[in-house]
């Protein structure tokens, strides 16, 4: 089921989430929503919050490259990004970075803004999935650059937050005559 995503400054996009404590029926519902959710704003993850549940889940689901990295559909549907490649992360945790590497991120919560970001280039990831099995990734690709974004947002962060003062002034200036 395709639902809301807050958009900021919703004040709900601030809090801090919880971690899960069940690995049940509703919580596969809730990453299933946000699947459908992410797909439906052709969003590349989410995290829980953004849809304004307080749980410390994410998806990532980055669209498919061939070995030559050119970007194709997967199938007939022209999905890109088929279900069964969604990396659902449940309570992670950012256990290594490395490097630092600029990349240019949106986000489902501030549509239509995009600005370069800097973050660690290579991360090492311990989280559950949705049966509650313990799982470890390590990428320094986009993955990475990901993984941290919707990692802020469990943490009651948007990216829009690491902007400098005057990058982040004119954003906050330009936001709010989208409003008016």
């Amino acid at each position: 089921m395709v639902r809301e995503i807050l958009v900021y400054p919703n004040k709900t996009l601030k809090r801090i989430s919880k971690e899960v404590e069940s690995f049940d029926g509703a919580l596969h519902d809730l990453l299933d929503d946000m699947y459908d959710t992410m797909r439906a704003q052709n969003g590349l993850g989410i995290a829980a919050i953004q849809i304004g549940v307080a749980l410390r889940a994410l998806i990532i689901n980055i669209p498919l490259d061939d070995p030559h990295g050119e970007h194709y559909i997967d199938d007939e549907m022209g999905n890109d990004q088929p279900k069964e490649n969604t990396l659902e992360m449940i309570n992670p945790v950012i256990v290594s970075k490395e490097g630092h590497r600029k990349y240019q991120e949106g986000c489902l919560s501030i549509p239509g803004v995009y600005e370069d970001i800097e973050r660690a280039k290579k991360v090492q990831v311990e989280y559950f999935d949705r049966n509650g099995n313990k799982q470890v990734i390590e990428d320094d690709d986009f993955l990475a650059i990901a993984v941290q974004h919707e990692i802020d947002h469990l943490d009651g962060k948007v990216f829009i937050e690491k902007l400098s003062f005057l990058k982040r002034k004119k954003f906050e200036k330009e936001w709010a005559k989208k409003f008016k």
